[in-house]
């Protein structure tokens, strides 16, 4: 017998990262002790899991060590490998359209759409990170929405938009480097300067 509370807790409480950890867990110490547990097994869960931690050579582990027949028969496994396979091959925008092209259950769309909610942060800051400027169409692309949307999100983020050219401008974070002056630190570089001139 599996004992899956502690994942299903997980879920309930929307810790999301630690799913990939408590699912190997129970699934080494259900393996241990010999007892057959692959039909009834939350492959999908596992795996997503695994994606959502950006833990992709795991992912494809478990991928790999699922039996074809039970890969056959779930077609929500196979949706979810599905964003493995893009987020491998970094083929952004595949992502998102492996996100939205199934009919997520109960069970993982609050982890399917929290974990699209994070990509989209990341490929945004990516974005801010390397672009002072980029086209609409390009935004649109990499954060897998429409080109209206994506405009407006970037807008919300301090982004101008150029709409002649379809240009967005980049709004680079502020970075403080506000410190606060320790006297002791002061003192001992003070004393190292001193030895150093005399």
């Amino acid at each position: 017998m599996m004992d899956l509370s502690q994942l299903q807790s997980t879920l309930a409480s929307k810790s999301y990262e630690k799913i990939a950890d408590i699912c190997d867990e129970v699934m080494l110490q259900v393996a241990s002790r010999g007892i057959a547990f692959q039909e009834e097994w939350p492959y999908a869960i596992h795996l997503l899991g695994h994606i959502y931690v950006n833990d992709l050579n795991s992912a494809r582990f478990l991928w790999k060590s699922i039996p074809q027949r039970i890969k056959e028969s779930r077609p929500e496994l196979v949706a979810a490998w599905k964003i493995g396979q893009c987020l491998w091959n970094r083929d952004y925008a595949g992502v998102y359209g492996a996100i939205r092209g199934f009919g997520w259950s109960p069970e993982v769309i609050g982890l399917v759409t929290t974990f699209s909610e994070n990509y989209t942060k990341k490929m945004f800051q990516l974005l801010t990170s390397a672009y002072s400027t980029i086209t609409v169409a390009d935004v649109a692309h990499f954060v897998g929405m429409s080109e209206d949307d994506a405009t407006n999100y970037a807008l919300q983020q301090g982004w101008t938009l150029d709409s002649s050219s379809q240009m967005l401008t980049v709004r680079k974070p502020k970075i403080t480097t506000e410190q606060k002056l320790d006297p002791s630190k002061l003192q001992r570089l003070t004393e190292f300067v001193f030895h150093l001139e005399h």
